[in-house]
């Protein structure tokens, strides 16, 4: 019955997010946000919501490790499968955007800084308060550069139809089901983990973090079949920022969180090998299949090692 509700409940959530995310990007388009602003904000943002309500669902029910698994499964599987999605499937990837100079290193910057605030086991309110401060930067830093966008690559963007009463109401609707659907979501998969006697880092790092990567996959898949690689990727780019600073800072700043790091060395360990490889593959322009069956390997031996936890 738990896994059931898993289901529906990951279901309710994940179509939560696609309401909202449909309505920032219609907000956004309406206003002329170039593309690529649009995947690495609103929509990254969006497509993270599922995390942050999993994580600070569970960061309340006192259960951090699920919390905290969430946020790495989720910033592995974002860069290991999705991003290798995108990679495989678009048959042209020419992004007009400078990734490496400008938005890369954006995403390793938070990782690091999340390993420097869990030496000491503990992720506290302050440290909550310094990772939101990164993401506010990282805002700050994307919209100074939007201006540096020249007007013709605004006209690219589809003028859509907009009424401010209609996209409230679905922006409400789609709050609520987030918000019931990640206390379900968390609560079963507490259930879960104890009925099977599997550690509930297990089920956060692969069942909840698997589930609420499912908005950026779709999202990411959708934009680079349609030659929209540059939101496709800044989807990604941008998810990690917000999964490592806004989720998990939102979460801490609920309720400070605990971490044995040692007892999961492995995985943060693989966080971190994705997100360098993910500053390579930028650095050097590789958006070609190779990289993305390099990308595959690290999933393979990312599953392999927790499967073997179990």
């Amino acid at each position: 019955m738990s896994f059931v509700i898993f289901v529906i409940a990951m279901g309710v959530l994940i179509w939560g997010a696609d309401l909202i995310i449909n309505q920032s990007e219609r907000i956004a388009l309406k206003f002329n946000i170039p593309e690529f602003i649009i995947g690495a904000t609103l929509i990254a943002l969006g497509t993270s919501l599922p995390e942050m309500a999993a994580s600070i669902a569970a960061s309340v029910s006192n259960k951090p490790d699920i919390a905290i698994a969430n946020v790495i499964g989720s910033n592995v599987l974002n860069i290991t499968l999705v991003l290798a999605a995108v990679f495989l499937i678009a048959t042209k990837i020419n992004p007009s955007r400078d990734f490496f100079a400008k938005d890369s290193t954006w995403a390793l910057v938070p990782v690091l800084v999340f390993i420097l605030m869990i030496l000491d086991g503990v992720i506290t309110r302050f440290d909550a308060s310094l990772l939101l401060l990164l993401m506010g930067a990282y805002l700050v830093f994307l919209l100074q550069d939007a201006k540096n966008i020249p007007e013709e690559d605004l006209d690219d963007l589809d003028i859509v139809s907009f009424s401010w009463p209609k996209s409230i109401s679905i922006l409400f609707g789609g709050f609520v089901l987030v918000i019931i659907g990640a206390h379900f979501t968390v609560e079963s998969a507490s259930d879960i983990a104890k009925s099977f006697g599997i550690s509930e880092w297990i089920i956060g790092i692969i069942m909840v973090s698997l589930g609420t990567s499912l908005p950026e996959l779709v999202v990411s898949i959708s934009a680079a079949v349609k030659g929209k690689v540059d939101m496709a990727i800044g989807n990604i780019i941008g998810s990690n920022m917000a999964n490592t600073t806004v989720v998990l800072g939102a979460a801490a700043l609920t309720k400070p969180m605990g971490i044995n790091a040692p007892a999961y060395i492995f995985d943060i360990s693989t966080m971190i090998v994705a997100t360098l490889l993910l500053v390579f593959i930028t650095a050097n322009k590789l958006y070609n299949k190779s990289a993305g069956i390099s990308l595959i390997i690290i999933l393979g031996l990312f599953l392999n090692n927790t499967l073997q936890n179990m």
